[in-house]
């Protein structure tokens, strides 16, 4: 089984990345494959409702990551979701890429397990959180969670991991992910044995 991790920040190794890679790792532990997808830094189009992609199950703009991955989903199992926060919002390239590939490849995407994780400098995580789980929830994926919302928080590259409880509920949501994509594909699989809670503010 393979999860399919988008990092959507325009730095490919800023704290979107960290906290992708904590997902990763916790997911290598439980014995579930994952890569991590960046989509670069370059524009992404939004969608111009043209519907030449209705039956393609891909979009008519081949110049960005859209269709990369809609064909890396035909073989994936579940897929997260990762951006930082831009006045309360997800990245604009994640944004349009989320809503072409779900559209244009649906069939790809529908039914397989399916998360997100923003982070941000202080606020707007929770906005930005709910925009990236509303497509999935419009294309009949299961959504997975954690012990909280997937929030972590950081500035600048790698402060992320300091975010201790950030780091915690990354490795829950993985550990959340690998039993359901377990139970799905009717494998053996032990119910999450969770971390004891660390309890984490930024007052200093």
């Amino acid at each position: 089984m393979n999860v399919l991790l988008l990092n959507g920040s325009p730095h490919r190794e800023g704290n979107t990345f960290t906290a992708l890679s904590e997902i990763s790792q916790q997911l290598k532990a439980e014995g579930i494959d994952s890569e991590i997808i960046w989509i670069g830094n370059e524009p992404v189009r939004g969608c111009i409702a043209c519907m030449r992609c209705v039956g393609a199950n891909r979009c008519i703009f081949g110049d960005d990551p859209v269709n990369q991955i809609i064909e890396k989903m035909q073989s994936s199992d579940a897929i997260i979701v990762g951006s930082p926060v831009y006045y309360g919002q997800p990245s604009g390239q994640l944004l349009c890429l989320q809503q072409r590939m779900l559209y244009a490849g649906s069939a790809a995407f529908c039914g397989k397990p399916a998360a997100a994780v923003t982070v941000c400098r202080r606020g707007g995580a929770t906005s930005a959180y709910q925009a990236l789980l509303m497509p999935f929830q419009m294309t009949n994926m299961p959504i997975v969670t954690s012990q909280y919302w997937n929030l972590a928080y950081g500035r600048n590259a790698g402060e992320a991991a300091q975010d201790v409880e950030g780091m915690q509920t990354m490795r829950t949501l993985a550990k959340n992910m690998a039993y359901l994509l377990k139970k799905l594909h009717n494998q053996p699989a032990e119910e999450p044995v969770y971390e004891p809670r660390q309890a984490m503010n930024f007052i200093r």
